[in-house]
């Protein structure tokens, strides 16, 4: 099967391009993003050395359902999907910080205090919680980009401020878009059976100020999901809970010795452990949206790709 790696499309106005681990993002005119999403895979911040099929058709499929789903409480960035892999919008200024809500003791968080700690990114966590438990209400713990690298850093919403890197009339906006988003998709995600546990979003300002939702939601990639059925049995029985996410990932890779540290070598990725991953992709995509996924034509898929911005762009 034909996947998409890398991008080197030259359309009409362009003006630049920037690669993330995942999307690549074209600027037209300083008016217009095209976004593309590949097929890469990343986990512990390194980007794996062989994609996975359709999965940048999943995700970029979710996250424009998901923004089309919450457009009524929060505007976002997005024009159009002319191609299974693509999203056109407005040029953006993003904010500086990933709005990280959480509705559960997990991931970080529960690493976090299984260290003793009680505060995350300024905000109380209770005493005799364990991991998987449900937080009384959902807590704002943002991130930032470290100076030096790719890795997200914990920031306090009074460090935000102090810095400068929002303003507080700003901030404010942007935490209770966070809140309006999180709650939408717990809805959603209880009408699938599923919880969703955490997750982030990104915003930006158009040129005219509004501040908009970007990137993506509520995909696999972004967000943790819990099944329902069971949550609470598990969790009276101390057991794991079963996950939704692109963590079935992170634990192959941990269990054959690989964490994105220094001196490891990423275990080698089989043809059949590439279709594994491909079809739990397809499964997530299934139990998040609630609808059968088809497989895009992939025959010429980057063709296809530039042919349908070509047409959207004239």
């Amino acid at each position: 099967m034909n996947t998409i790696n890398n991008t080197d499309f030259n359309f009409p106005g362009q003006k630049s391009i920037y690669k993330g681990k995942v999307r690549e993002v074209y600027n037209i005119q300083d008016e217009l993003l095209v976004m593309i999403a590949t097929d890469r895979l990343s986990a512990f911040d390194v980007i794996l050395p062989r994609q996975i099929p359709f999965k940048g058709q999943i995700l970029n499929q979710i996250a424009a359902k998901m923004m089309e789903a919450t457009a009524d409480i929060v505007p976002n960035w997005i024009l159009a999907t002319p191609d299974p892999n693509v999203a056109i919008g407005h040029l953006c200024e993003p904010f500086k910080v990933e709005m990280v809500i959480r509705g559960y003791l997990s991931g970080h968080a529960a690493r976090e205090y299984k260290l003793g700690k009680r505060l995350l990114c300024g905000v109380s966590m209770p005493d005799g919680m364990q991991e998987n438990d449900k937080f009384p209400a959902p807590i704002i713990t943002p991130s930032t980009k470290a100076e030096n690298g790719e890795h997200d850093e914990d920031i306090s919403r009074e460090d935000i401020l102090a810095n400068g890197i929002v303003s507080e009339i700003d901030y404010t906006i942007l935490e209770g878009y966070t809140r309006a988003l999180f709650q939408r998709g717990s809805e959603i995600a209880s009408q699938r059976g599923l919880i969703l546990v955490d997750t982030k979003y990104e915003f930006g300002k158009t040129k005219d100020g509004k501040i908009v939702l970007i990137d993506e939601i509520h995909t696999p990639d972004s967000s943790r999901y819990f099944y329902e059925d069971g949550y609470a049995e598990r969790q009276n029985k101390g057991e794991a809970q079963k996950q939704l996410s692109k963590e079935f990932v992170r634990q192959w890779l941990i269990a054959n010795g690989f964490q994105g540290k220094e001196g490891q070598q990423v275990p080698e990725m089989t043809d059949e452990k590439i279709i594994e991953i491909s079809d739990r992709y397809i499964e997530l995509y299934e139990n998040i949206t609630g609808e059968t996924f088809v497989k895009s034509d992939t025959t010429n898929i980057m063709s296809r790709i530039e042919d349908n911005v070509l047409q959207f762009l004239k």
